[in-house]
């Protein structure tokens, strides 16, 4: 039996709303933050704060919000269509000790899934090459292109404001998950 394609998927910020950390950003450093404020991935540099706070604030706060996170608009319908077709292999930078908490919030959302894989770091070309991924789904501009080039994989970017800039071939910005069909069909 042939193997399905495998798409490798990021989850904050793809499978869950970009927009989640802003009430908490906007309750703990800046009632008048926007989303589209965040013009860059570096939160210390949006909030004119230093990195100390937001990584002390981010490890204070992350169950609370990852368990919390509302799901990405289309993300569960299309998920459920892409299941037929393909293996889903989440790659987050999330830590290890926040795979409960994760595996529970896919399961409250009936979220399907083939692996969930938790780096605690941002380089995820060890783990998407180790798990031959065939096409990966991310929002973090430098992962798309790392991904991209290092791997020779297409990659879905999820637009959002802190990641603008003209993209590589092997790039294709969607704004959302209903833009996901119309591109595979082309791939």
């Amino acid at each position: 039996m042939n193997q399905k394609p495998r798409l490798g998927i990021d989850i904050d910020g793809t499978v869950t709303c970009p927009k989640t950390f802003v009430p908490y950003l906007q309750r703990d450093f800046n009632q008048q933050l926007k989303y589209e404020d965040i013009v860059e991935y570096n939160l210390a540099n949006v909030l004119d704060c230093n990195e100390e706070d937001v990584f002390n604030w981010f490890k204070t706060n992350e169950s609370y919000i990852y368990q919390h996170s509302p799901v990405a608009k289309g993300a569960k319908e299309i998920l459920n269509q892409l299941q037929q077709d393909y293996e889903l292999y989440y790659i987050s930078a999330r830590h290890n000790y926040l795979e409960d908490i994760t595996k529970e919030w896919f399961s409250k959302h009936d979220i399907p899934f083939d692996q969930i894989t938790l780096t605690g770091s941002h380089d995820k070309l060890e783990v998407t090459k180790h798990q031959n991924i065939d096409i990966f789904f991310e929002d973090k501009l430098d992962n798309a292109e790392d991904i991209n080039q290092q791997l020779n994989i297409p990659v879905f970017l999820f637009d959002t404001p802190y990641n603008q800039k003209t993209l590589n071939d092997g790039i294709h910005r969607i704004n959302n998950w209903y833009d996901v069909s119309n591109i595979l069909a082309k791939l």
